[in-house]
């Protein structure tokens, strides 16, 4: 098995969600941006990393079209489907057990939103296979968002070494493809009291 599959599958097999550092019982941030980009109904939502997030919970309590959950961990994407199975709704969830670098077929989407996926791809050309699969996935007029740990945050994450960035670096990343629409920093609080901080930023996708 591919080490970093399995190193994700082996958090998501003996830990709790509530006992990971990036755990929130309220993607707040996240549901801020969906609500000012007015996303509803008749949008396509792929979560990057989509772990064992409560965002797709939100996505399909607010009954978007389609919505795709790709995660390297076929285990996070388990735990996401336990919740949401039950659920009466007119939501299309797809599964990409898969490291978002080997999506293949690329789906449309108008939005791609990625909490913590990016800022573990450390090498350059890693980063710019990102920036190409997110341009060719993002419709003109959509939106990417990412959050990442910013310059002053951690340099690890479950034991992992991260890229930390600005926004001016994610604006260079995503351009031409893609315009700035906003940007903000968090303070997120871990289940045992740290404080980690996050960049986030919103682009438009261009033709």
């Amino acid at each position: 098995m591919n080490p970093i599959r399995q190193h994700w599958n082996d958090v998501w097999s003996t830990k709790a969600h509530a006992e990971t550092s990036w755990y929130q019982d309220d993607p707040r941030v996240s549901m801020a941006i969906v609500d000012r980009l007015g996303i509803g109904v008749d949008d396509d939502v792929i979560d990057v990393g989509c772990g064992a997030s409560h965002l797709a919970d939100r996505l399909v309590q607010r009954g978007v079209r389609r919505l795709h959950l790709l995660d390297v961990s076929a285990a996070a994407i388990d735990q996401v489907r336990g919740r949401l199975d039950p659920v009466d709704s007119a939501t299309e969830v797809h599964d990409h057990p898969i490291d978002v670098l080997e999506l293949d077929p690329v789906p449309s989407v108008s939005l791609w939103h990625d909490r913590a996926v990016l800022h573990f791809l450390d090498d350059a050309a890693w980063r710019e296979r990102y920036a190409v699969l997110a341009a060719s996935a993002v419709r003109p007029g959509g939106h990417l968002v990412v959050g990442g740990f910013a310059p002053d945050g951690p340099m690890r994450c479950s034991d992992l070494e991260v890229r930390r960035a600005g926004a001016d670096e994610l604006a260079d990343l995503f351009s031409p493809g893609f315009v700035p629409v906003s940007s903000e920093q968090e303070l997120h609080e871990t289940p045992w009291g740290a404080v980690q901080s996050f960049q986030w930023c919103v682009f438009r996708r261009v033709v």
